[in-house]
């Protein structure tokens, strides 16, 4: 089992910047993949942003390109989310999430076997 905190949320302006932590616990060396997904009231959940844990590949979705960086401490189990220029439309409570294996479907929340709690964004305009 794998255990996943995150932290970091908070209200912001628009046009600032916020970094997610999220820390993983338990059986890390199962993880192949760990990625952040986000879901606003009344819509289902987005993928955002996602890394594979010992290449460092990452993959975003188009709406934070430019906008938002992913990056791992492998050693410490930690993955963070980087966001700057934040808009409204990025208010949504953020998820971190992990799985035992890669696939092109990486964007989809099925793939993924470990999630965190959340912690809310709130961007003002």
């Amino acid at each position: 089992q794998v255990q996943l905190a995150e932290s970091g949320g908070r209200l912001v302006q628009a046009g600032g910047s916020l970094r997610l932590t999220c820390t993983a616990s338990g059986s890390t060396d199962s993880i192949v993949v760990m990625g952040w997904f986000r879901q606003a009231p009344g819509k289902e959940r987005e993928f955002v942003s996602v890394v594979t844990w010992s290449g460092g590949s990452t993959y975003y979705t188009d709406s934070v390109k430019g906008r938002f960086t992913i990056s791992r401490d492998s050693a410490k189990n930690i993955l963070y989310l980087h966001m700057n220029s934040l808009k409204p439309e990025d208010t949504a409570a953020y998820y971190c999430a992990a799985a035992k294996w890669f696939s092109r479907t990486y964007y989809s929340p099925i793939l993924y076997d470990y999630w965190g709690q959340g912690t809310q964004v709130t961007v003002s305009s």
